[in-house]
């Protein structure tokens, strides 16, 4: 293939002058700390001395691993166009959505990133499937996709004919993004779709549970009647067949809607098992090479998305440079000047890019192409035993130990193992309603090996990053497709509980993969896994291990403050200087990436502050759970983050004026920075007496402590959300229950101090 048809061009960006940087700051680092062990040697060894010394080795530790993952960023330029001479080698796709929750997820979300799925550009749409798994097993959400059916018979030849950009209609509508050739004709028809949308918008509403089996005179929702959320046999609907678009013209994808079984005595792996089942679902029905699997709150904001991904995934020479494509995640409705610290958008321009340049980003669970074969467990080197399995030396028991004793998926996965791009799907897909309701039972998976070897990893609550890993451990690697305008838009969780469970779910998640059997060190030292993409995985993987740490530093200034002690250098000892160097420089580095990603100084500020309380709450939190379960006092609950339905809801309580205020909750995660942040209230108040007393006793105006004062008012300052909710009401105010759980802990640590 010649330069001028390539699909991809992998591009190093250069990063000189951030690659001196670092390695500026990692000096101050080890210079600080030979400060330390050298003020040590020298009589100085006290409690909060050693502390500090402790803690700053371990930023030490951390700053290495960032300096690995952003030394070598890349990025990939994709290039649709030139897929127009190899539209036969194009393959087929089934996209995957998963919601759990119709209460924390609402259905119109999930109707609208569908629809979005729905309406993408492809060459051929008998090549695309659609499948929503609902592990609420909700009637709402089941009539919501039905409808959501019916609308997209408008929807998508809509979308096709005027070339819209945004094809979730509830941001299409909302901004009004119309098509350059408006004329009187549009002005028509998008009336007309408006109208039919706030139909589909009302009837969805409007719909509860009890009504939709009340009034199911058709016996639509009848296997809903006795279900229970934990308890209920699998459902399975084709609510839209391709194969009807050749007698109506409406060409658009297969939808399916899917909830699996669940039993109380058997355990559904949450979103793991509910991939692991639309993967199965999938195979028995369409069987696309590809899978593309979105969480129900993340839309198609461009059009082209899997032409692009196509670009990566055929444009290798050597598919092992891309088993699977990620999308980063950005989202839609963003807050002003990020107040909660969750777009990310430093960390995806920095880190993912880095991540680009080693064995490939991250599985984000969401926004991700995989191949369907490093689903099912197939590494690089085993190409070669593919083609002895076409010879037959992989005999169906083999395959029925692996993968379950579906005949019809044995035979899919032999179709998936044999040819790299198979036939085109199956026309009738209703025909295997009855495989795919088997392949979704609770039990299915007993004596198999779905979760472990094949399909989406379970062991943990981070089953997306555990996945990508065993993917990677196999020796494939990944790529980052980044493309303007971004591929898709998500939900980010406003407020504290959203924001703060968000992050102690992900922390608690990447420590149980740490501390098992699952150790990127083991997939290092026993697989194929690059040291330095173990490293990658290691400053994420830590999160929690941080948070003993960043607590620790956080109470020595309170403790000092109250004891009368130091834990910084003096202006006297030469490694004040370093000190203060490396306080400045690391801030003004911090600064500076906010400012080259566009990004305002009070972005940076409410990140850095975020980062303060993130670490000291969630993933403290996160920590203390992952002990408390290897001790066997505590079990880890998932829990679901629940999504904004719109931008723009109208919700009267939602003011303009409060958008961006913390709201708070009687959650664990909010005790250590209440703490905290009146700890830091209290020592200070103690030191400005201690030293007012001692002023005026002594006549001595020296402060032996005032860096100490600075440091834990530069507490208060990150902690201000805090301080304001010790004073808020309602949910902008901290709970009493916490409040005094707050205070109980504050004595306690004083009381300790008091102590020698």
């Amino acid at each position: 293939m010649g330069s001028a048809m390539k699909l991809q061009e992998r591009v190093i960006l250069p990063r000189t002058a951030w690659k001196l940087a670092d390695i500026f700051i990692l000096c101050l680092l080890f210079a600080l700390l030979s400060c330390r062990v050298a003020s040590l040697g020298d009589g100085g060894a006290g409690a909060a001395s050693v502390a500090a010394l402790v803690c700053e080795a371990w930023f030490t530790f951390v700053w290495i691993l960032n300096m690995n993952i952003k030394w070598n960023p890349v990025r990939f330029h994709t290039y649709p166009e030139n897929l127009s001479q190899r539209m036969d080698e194009l393959p087929a796709v089934d996209m995957l959505v998963t919601t759990a929750d119709p209460e924390l997820e609402p259905p119109l979300m999930t109707v609208n990133t569908v629809l979005s799925l729905l309406a993408v550009d492809y060459p051929d749409v008998d090549k695309l499937a659609c499948y929503v798994s609902d592990d609420g097993c909700s009637p709402a959400t089941c009539y919501a996709l039905r409808e959501a059916a019916w609308f997209a018979r408008l929807w998508v030849p809509f979308c096709k004919r005027h070339d819209v950009r945004v094809r979730a209609p509830i941001i299409y509508f909302a901004s009004r993004l119309e098509p350059e050739l408006a004329g009187d004709t549009f002005s028509d028809e998008w009336t007309f779709i408006k109208s039919e949308y706030d139909k589909l918008v009302s009837r969805i509403e409007s719909a509860d549970e009890g009504s939709l089996l009340r009034h199911d005179d058709a016996g639509e929702f009848t296997e809903f009647m006795e279900a229970e959320r934990t308890d209920h046999p699998a459902i399975v609907k084709v609510l839209w067949d391709n194969s009807k678009s050749s007698r109506t013209g409406e060409a658009f994808p297969h939808l399916v809607y899917v909830s699996s079984e669940k039993s109380r005595k058997h355990h559904h792996h949450y979103k793991a098992g509910a991939m692991n089942v639309l993967a199965r679902v999938s195979a028995v029905m369409t069987n696309a090479p590809i899978i593309l699997n979105v969480d129900c709150d993340m839309f198609v904001n461009n059009s082209q998305v899997v032409l692009h991904a196509m670009c990566l995934l055929l444009g290798f020479d050597d598919e092992t440079c891309s088993g699977f494509v990620q999308v980063p995640q950005r989202f839609y409705g963003k807050l002003k000047d990020d107040p909660f610290g969750n777009q990310m958008e430093v960390l995806r321009e920095k880190l993912l890019g880095g991540l680009s340049g080693l064995q490939g980003i991250f599985y984000l669970g969401t926004g991700c192409f995989h191949r369907r074969k490093i689903i099912y467990g197939v590494a690089p080197s085993s190409f070669a035993a593919v083609k002895h399995e076409r010879e037959g030396s992989l005999s169906y028991e083999d395959l029925r130990t692996k993968f379950g004793a579906s005949v019809e998926l044995v035979e899919s996965t032999r179709n998936i193992y044999s040819r790299e791009i198979p036939p085109k799907p199956m026309v009738n897909i209703s025909s295997c309603i009855q495989v795919a309701k088997q392949v979704s039972s609770c039990n299915y998976e007993t004596g198999t090996h779905w979760g472990q070897e094949i399909g989406w990893s379970y062991g943990s609550m981070a089953e997306d990053i555990l996945t990508g890993q065993r993917i990677h451990s196999a020796g494939w690697k990944s790529t980052l497709l980044d493309t303007n305008p971004p591929a898709f838009l998500g939900c980010a969780p406003t407020g504290g509980p959203a924001s703060l469970t968000q992050y102690k779910r992900w922390a608690t998640g990447v420590l149980e993969i740490l501390l098992g059997q699952n150790c990127p060190i083991i997939a290092t030292i026993f697989k194929r896994l690059q040291f330095r993409q173990c490293l990658a995985y290691l400053v994420f993987y830590v999160w929690s291990m941080r948070a003993p740490f960043e607590l620790c530093y956080a109470l020595l200034g309170p403790f000092c403050l109250f004891r009368n002690h130091s834990f910084l250098l003096k202006t006297s000892n030469h490694g004040f200087s370093i000190q203060l160097a490396l306080f400045l420089s690391y801030n003004i580095y911090n600064f500076l990436e906010y400012m080259e990603c566009g990004l305002s100084s009070r972005t940076w500020w409410n990140n850095m502050r975020m980062q303060r309380i993130i670490s000291i709450s969630s993933w403290f939190v996160a920590f203390l759970s992952v002990v408390l379960k290897a001790i066997g006092l505590s079990k880890i609950v998932f829990e679901v983050k629940s999504k904004d339905k719109s931008t723009s809801d109208g919700d009267p309580s939602t003011h303009e004026n409060t958008l961006g205020w913390f709201t708070f909750d009687s959650s664990p995660v909010f005790i250590p920075m209440t703490s905290l942040a009146i700890l830091n209230i209290v020592t200070i108040a103690i030191g400005v007496w201690h030293h007012a007393t001692f002023w005026m006793t002594t006549g001595n105006h020296d402060c032996q402590n005032i860096g100490e004062f600075v440091y834990c008012g530069l507490m208060i300052l990150y902690f201000w959300p805090f301080i304001k909710g010790l004073v808020g009401r309602g949910r902008y105010g901290i709970p009493w229950s916490v409040k005094l759980k707050a205070w109980v802990i504050v004595v306690d640590f004083l009381q300790l101090c008091r102590g020698d």
